[in-house]
This record gives C-alpha cells, structure tokens and sequence, in this order.
C-alpha cells in the first residue's frame, strides 16, 4: 500500500465537493429561495498556490449554485460540475480530459454522494467531520472540519510532500511584487 507522503507526489489535479468541504455544510436560503454560503478564505489561498504549483483544480457538487460559479471564477478553478448526480462520471471526465490516471488525482469530499470518488482517487482525502463512512474509505482525514481550512491544511501536505510548498509559497508571494 502506497504511503500517504507518496500519494501526495503524485497528484496533478486537485477535485472537491462543495458543501461541507468547501464550506461548514449549512445551507442558509434567503427569502427569494437562494442559497448562501460562507467560504473560507485561507481555503482561497490554498487553491492558489495549487494553480502557482502547476496543479489543476475542480469542482464536483450535487448542488447548483449561482455562488459557487461566481466562487469558482474568482478563484480560476480550471473545472466547474454543478448539478452533478454521478460524481464518478464527473471524476472519470477530468480523468480523460487531462490524461490523467486516477492515481495522479486528489478529491476532498465529506458524505455519501462523495464515496464512488474516494474509493478511486489516488488521493482520498474526508474532512474531519464527515460521515463514518467516508472516513473508512480515506487515504487521509483532515484535523479541520468542512468550511474551516481543511482545504488549505491538505494543499499544505500536497505541497509539502511534492517539495515545493516554499517555492509555490515564495512564487505566490513574488506575485505581489509586480
């Protein structure tokens, strides 16, 4: 079985869910039926320095949401899937889009809907408060839960493990500069 450090120097691309990952899982709906959610900004950063790292970024949700495409797009998440049942199909599209085998992908999920990736991906990533079920499955559990910087905390930890947190950090940082 491949260490967690080794999963880690493989990945290229970087999927999550949103709800209860990307954000606390609350739903809060205003009185036109809309949702609002709440993101995490240390979470933001950390998809950055993925994309300074040369990594690419998705999104898999069930959910679809005007937030999570004005989210996406601030962010330049390379692949948005909003209204998706199958997240598996999802998964196997960026798989073939970007020839990638699954072992060369990371998916950070939380529930039921989330366990046909994390059984695949080669990097299964659950946030600390997920379902019992998701974290059996998980090559690694966040010590953060959805919403609180579980996101940055494995961006962190792919990073690091690929060696290159402190030249994506110093890289990001340089960016300011200009």
């Amino acid at each position: 079985m491949l260490s967690l450090k080794r999963r880690c120097q493989k990945i290229k691309l970087f999927a999550m869910d949103i709800d209860g990952v990307m954000t606390e899982g609350s739903m809060i709906l205003n009185s036109n039926g809309e949702d609002i959610k709440i993101f995490n900004v240390k979470d933001g950063v950390g998809i950055e320095l993925l994309h300074h790292s040369g990594i690419k970024t998705a999104i898999i949700t069930r959910e679809l949401s005007k937030i999570v495409t004005i989210r996406a797009q601030k962010l330049k998440i390379n692949y948005v899937y909003q209204g998706i049942n199958n997240k598996l199909a999802a998964f196997n599209d960026l798989s073939n889009k970007n020839n990638l085998k699954y072992e060369e992908m990371a998916y950070i999920g939380d529930d039921l809907p989330d366990i046909p990736i994390l059984n695949v991906a080669g990097l299964s990533i659950c946030v600390k408060d997920s379902i019992p079920e998701a974290k059996k499955i998980s090559h690694y559990i966040t010590k953060k839960n959805g919403g609180q910087g579980a996101i940055r905390e494995t961006v962190n930890l792919i990073l690091e493990s690929q060696g290159k947190l402190t030249s994506t950090i110093n890289s990001y940082l340089s960016s300011f500069k200009e």
